[in-house]
Parts: C-alpha cells; structure tokens; sequence
C-alpha cells in the first residue's frame, strides 16, 4: 500500500495543522459575553450604619465582557434596584434600638440606576479546557456613574419639618469585588458575585446636612450588589496574518 500526495497538498496540511495550534493560545484573547443578572442592591449610611442582610431588596443587571488576555476581562454593565432602610432596624449594644436612630425614627426607599466599567482578574484560564478546570475565581475594580432617588420619612412629629425629603443625587462610585464564574456549557456561563460601590456623597440617603445632633456630615455612603448570572460566550479565532492576506494558503 502507497500513499502519495502532492507538494501543494503537503504544504496546504501543514499550515491547517499550524494554524490550529497558531490560533488555539487567541481562543482566550478573542471572546466575550453578553449576560443577565439578578441579584440584590443594599445600602449603608446613616439609616443602616452597618450592612444589614434585611435591607436586601431586587436588582437587575446587564452586562457585556471582553477578554483581552488570559487573566484579564474588562466588563461594562447596567444596573438598576431598589434601596431601602430603617431606623428602626439598627440594635445599640443592649440589643434595643440605638439612641440616635431612636430618636430620629427615619426609613428610607428609593431606587437607583448605575453604568459601570471594571476590569476583573481572572486566577484561572478560564478558557483553557484542557485541563478541566471550567471555573475561576476573580477579582475586580472599577469606575460607576450611577443615579439615585430617595425619599425619607419620620415617625417623629418634631423632626418631621427637617427630616422628611425627597430627591436625586448623580454621583461617581468605586466598584470593587470579587465573584466565581463556572462554564455550564461550551457557550452558557453561571456566575457569583459580591462587591461595594464607594460614592463620594452622603446624599444618597437625603440625610446630610440636618442637625450635627442626629447626623454624621463627614460620613459619606456606600451600596453593594450581590447576584447571580448567566451570560452567553462568543467566540472569536483569529488565524495569523499571512493566512488572513492570503487565503488560498489554507486551500
């Protein structure tokens, strides 16, 4: 038995094998994702002075990723959710409701709207499935713009001319977080994520220039998402240049 084959058929074999082994290491450099979250907003400031897993209340997000080496994806998003807090909700030390929120007796709602640009750190390649690890750990950091309208009120009648207000504030914010995503499939990806947003303002809870009695001024306030997602993974395969120029290499 003989086997025979051109040149030009020998030469087309071999560029298809390199170009599979040329274009492999661009897989990861070349994909991106577009995804949907659902999770929740929380909020610290004056009325919840620490983070309180009961002022929890619904967010949505949307997001597209791009990876732009291995470990590193730059990500854009929209998010939006509700805000809320209570006075009441916040223990002193005797396990009562502190003195200040006591006295005050404020609960805040609201909603709030933000556009983020991050860049996560991957500790895995993530695409790298040869060796089976359909998963990575990250972390990330980033610049927000976001929007927020609130309202509060009291249950003190004496306050109530200086503490019941409504309005909306822009401001700038500081995402930074940390989150898992895991590959359910070639193409469908599930993801966890926790992180804080640092603003810049202590007008996000319409508490910030009342009496220094009941009002810290130099505090300013923070919210966090946390959620869970699913996003879809496009592919991009860049084969070398020479190829690209000159198709009929791969002939």
């Amino acid at each position: 038995m003989t086997f025979s084959a051109s040149p030009r058929a020998l030469l087309a074999g071999f560029l298809l094998v390199g170009s599979a082994f040329l274009c492999r290491p661009a897989r990861a450099q070349n994909t991106s994702e577009l995804g949907l979250g659902l999770g929740a907003l929380n909020y610290k400031g004056e009325v919840s002075p620490q983070y309180q897993f009961k002022n929890n209340r619904p967010a949505l997000t949307l997001f597209y990723r791009r990876d732009v080496s291995a470990p590193v994806t730059l990500r854009g998003g929209f998010t939006a959710g509700l805000l809320r807090a209570d006075d009441g909700n916040v223990r002193g030390v005797n396990g009562g409701v502190a003195p200040v929120p006591a006295a005050r007796r404020v609960d805040m709602k609201g909603s709030l709207l933000e556009a983020s640009a991050v860049l996560e750190y991957n500790f895995l390649n993530y695409h790298d499935r040869r060796d089976h690890r359909h998963f990575t750990p990250y972390g990330f950091i980033g610049l927000a713009g976001f929007f927020a309208s609130t309202s509060t009120r009291t249950q003190n009648e004496g306050l109530r001319a200086d503490f019941a207000r409504s309005g909306s504030v822009f401001g700038l914010a500081v995402p930074v977080g940390v989150g898992i995503k895991y590959a359910l499939s070639e193409f469908i990806n599930l993801g966890l994520e926790t992180s804080a947003r640092k603003t810049f303002t202590d007008r996000l809870d319409q508490l910030h220039d009342q009496t220094a009695l009941l009002v810290n001024r130099h505090d300013q306030d923070w919210y966090y998402y946390t959620g869970v997602s699913l996003s879809y993974t496009f592919y991009k395969i860049r084969c070398p240049e020479p190829y690209k120029k000159n198709p009929k290499l791969l002939q």
